[in-house]
């Protein structure tokens, strides 16, 4: 993938935030735009944040905590986190449910479905004592592995609503502030869609005043 085609979105992105709003609630911006990039891949590090930071956006970046990415540039992590972008959660090993369709690439030893509750929280848990001792930070989100959001009929979050501000999720839509759910903030995928998809998305956003949130696994490189 070209990097250099995904500047011009991430310009138009900027401009989303310096636009004055018809509203007072995104700190009298038209809309909010949020981009977040998940499992702590070495593109994070070497295409997006030096795009972000070359048109001053700040992006989330959801950390496995187990990820050989994080260990062996842990150094860059920090630097990352001191100039401006949040590390979120992304748990420890990333484990997602191994019984739905389509999830042959799921490892017994992390499979959600054969987990408990309690080792799912610990797990998430220590991964932000992980997060912190790189960054700092008290106050981060979570991103849901795969999108799991039950362990069983247990909706394990619920034991992790004091440990987050807000956990993301996997289903497409924007809402006002008032409808946002924090404990499942809808995002839209990318996954080779072009710089025009993702400025009509920008235009929507800013004609409705929501809430916008890009999901990447890579850009020029990485899973996409």
């Amino acid at each position: 993938m070209n990097l250099k085609k995904w500047i011009m979105p991430l310009i138009l992105l900027a401009a989303a935030f310096a636009a004055k709003a018809q509203t007072q609630v995104w700190n009298n911006k038209q809309c909010a735009v949020v981009l977040t990039y998940d499992d702590a891949i070495d593109v994070d590090l070497d295409n997006v944040i030096p795009a972000l930071d070359s048109v001053k956006l700040k992006g989330t970046f959801y950390l496995i905590g187990s990820s050989p990415v994080i260990s062996k540039r842990l150094n860059e992590w920090h630097t990352a986190a001191k100039n401006g972008h949040e590390l979120g959660n992304h748990a420890l090993f990333h484990p997602c449910d191994g019984s739905l369709p389509g999830r042959s690439f799921v490892s017994p030893e992390h499979d959600l479905s054969k987990y408990s509750v309690a080792r799912e929280v610990d797990e998430i848990r220590i991964n932000n004592t992980l997060l912190k001792a790189i960054d700092g930070k008290d106050k981060r989100t979570f991103a849901y592995p795969c999108g799991d959001r039950k362990i069983g009929d247990v909706f394990f979050y619920d034991q992790l609503k004091n440990d987050f501000v807000a956990a993301r999720g996997v289903s497409s839509g924007m809402q006002m502030a008032d409808q946002v759910a924090l404990d499942n903030v809808d995002c839209y995928g990318i996954n080779g869609q072009n710089a025009d998809y993702l400025i009509n998305l920008v235009k929507k956003a800013q004609q409705s005043h929501t809430l916008l949130v890009f999901l990447f696994h890579g850009v020029g490189g990485g899973h996409n």
